[in-house]
């Protein structure tokens, strides 16, 4: 991960998934955001101060996005497990510094927020702080911070909604039944997803 300077211009594109449209933004040729079209999506996600969409211009046809596209296309079809982009998120180094453990986690994987903040070397009283940065993750999915769970398997929470979580979840081969923060994963295939569409 990068950073992009405030004088380069944010460009995005729209585009349809199998759990709903995304937003998709650049800046210099790397990608800084990936949000759920959602009302109050931006908000959940905890951008902040470093969202500009006042300064965002469509372009579809940025070659960039575009590339942008055809891996998250793949991603969701099967034919692609990981991402070969680069990202630009903007947060603080804390926030960059959990974001970049997310990126480590391979398709399939699970985590449990405990266990995220051991393996990035902070103390056990951090666990909240971090998840709030999984919290404020602005990449999902390329940045896959539905791979963290609770410490029992439970889904706890994600920022574009519990359904859209178990889906993608699914997708990567873990079976959840209800929609509660508590549900817990029922089996594990990463070999075989089962999303339907």
């Amino acid at each position: 991960m990068s950073a992009v300077t405030d004088t380069d211009t944010d460009v995005y594109v729209i585009v349809p998934t199998p759990v709903g449209p995304m937003r998709l933004v650049a800046c210099g040729g790397q990608l800084v955001g990936a949000w759920f079209m959602d009302p109050g999506d931006t908000v959940a996600a905890g951008c902040g101060p470093f969202y500009r969409p006042e300064a965002e211009v469509a372009a579809p046809d940025d070659p960039f996005l575009r590339k942008a596209v055809a891996q998250l296309t793949d991603w969701f079809s099967g034919a692609r497990r990981d991402f070969d982009l680069p990202l630009a998120p903007r947060g603080t180094p804390f926030q960059q510094q959990v974001w970049q453990a997310l990126c480590e986690l391979p398709f399939g994987a699970l985590e449990s927020y405990g266990d995220l903040t051991r393996r990035i070397g902070r103390p056990p009283s951090a666990v909240r702080a971090v998840a709030q940065a999984v919290g404020r993750n602005p990449i999902s999915i390329i940045i896959p911070c539905h791979r963290i769970v609770g410490s029992d398997t439970s889904l706890t929470g994600f920022g574009g909604g519990l359904a859209r979580k178990r889906t993608l979840l699914s997708h990567e081969g873990h079976t959840y039944g209800q929609l509660t923060p508590r549900t817990r994963r029922q089996n594990t295939d990463p070999a075989q997803g089962t999303l339907a569409w």
